[in-house]
């Protein structure tokens, strides 16, 4: 049941990608250009959409804060995100809407994929060494720091709020950020 419901939401993720025009890298490159802001209203809409259900959902217990999975932060994790930004800026494609542009037939988007497997092997077989030989895997604050991480954790130094109000905040103000952003902030039409 699980495999199904998977298969399902990944369907349906990468219909919706594909119709906010992800799966074209020309949206995703004029998206960072900031000629066409189309795309990246809609993501910031889904940001702030999916962090508010998931807020509220913890704030009224029908989500089990123990459902909420906080990745452990490594240095090397701020390395591998502006190596896939900098992949992001001259590919057009995230690892997501590469996998959803090659299910529509993109040749390009074929290889970015196989590249990305590529490279996901090579780190497999440096893991080890990387591991034990570098810095890259020193944790970060402590390693595992959230908003959502009982749903009830207060952050009294920075704010005397919740981490979920703070969230369903933060969600809100995704929304409307994504509703105020011009559609063309460069090269206006």
């Amino acid at each position: 049941m699980e495999l199904t419901l998977a298969i399902l939401l990944g369907a349906l993720f990468g219909f919706a990608l594909n119709r906010a025009g992800a799966t074209n890298p020309q949206s995703i490159i004029n998206m960072l250009r900031l000629s066409d802001t189309s795309l990246m209203k809609a993501i910031l809409f889904a940001i702030g959409l999916s962090s508010l259900v998931l807020f509220s959902g913890l704030a009224l217990g029908i989500i089990a804060p123990a459902h909420v999975s906080i990745k452990t932060a490594y240095i090397g994790v701020f390395v591998g995100g502006i190596l896939l930004g900098i992949g992001f800026a001259i590919a057009g494609y995230c690892p997501g809407t590469g996998l959803a542009a090659a299910a529509t037939g993109r040749k390009d988007a074929l290889i970015f994929a196989l590249g990305g497997l590529a490279g996901a092997f090579a780190f497999t077989l440096s893991y080890g060494w990387l591991a034990d030989n570098t810095f890259l895997f020193d944790k970060i604050a402590g390693g595992n720091v959230g908003l959502a991480a009982t749903g009830n954790d207060k952050y009294d130094a920075l704010i005397p709020f919740s981490g979920t109000a703070i969230g369903i905040v933060q969600g809100i103000a995704f929304i409307a950020i994504a509703y105020l952003i011009p559609t063309h902030i460069l090269n206006k039409k």
